[in-house]
């Protein structure tokens, strides 16, 4: 049944990214992709949320199981977001291309920190 749960939630996450990514994508257009950047670090947040409420608060495991390997794992991209790097750096916008990638390897790992530290104080 958990293996169902995390197909599903995979699923649902998928969905959320491409809403986000498109609505984003319709109101701003930036040479960086925030959408994909802004993705994968509310994903990371949550993810930092479920693993604190699970190491600290007793959740069931089952809910890192479906919601982090499930819901965040449809939902944020780290693919898509070395994709848009390398496409940015050929088409010589390395700046971008490094914003991109040094800005959500380190938004995301603060933003899961921040998620354990959220979970911590609930």
């Amino acid at each position: 049944m958990i293996a169902v749960l995390v197909v599903l939630a995979g699923a649902v996450g998928a969905v959320a990214r491409f809403g986000v990514d498109s609505a984003v994508g319709r109101r701003w257009s930036t040479t960086v992709p925030w959408a994909t950047v802004g993705i994968n670090v509310s994903g990371s947040f949550l993810l930092g949320v479920l693993a604190g409420a699970v190491a600290q608060h007793s959740a069931p495991d089952a809910w890192q199981t479906v919601v982090g390997t499930g819901f965040c794992g449809g939902y944020t991209t780290f693919g898509t977001a070395m994709v848009q790097a390398v496409r940015l750096g050929h088409s010589g916008r390395s700046g971008a291309a490094a914003v991109s990638v040094l800005g959500t390897l380190v938004a995301s790992v603060l933003a899961c920190a921040g998620g354990v530290a959220v979970a911590a104080w609930a």
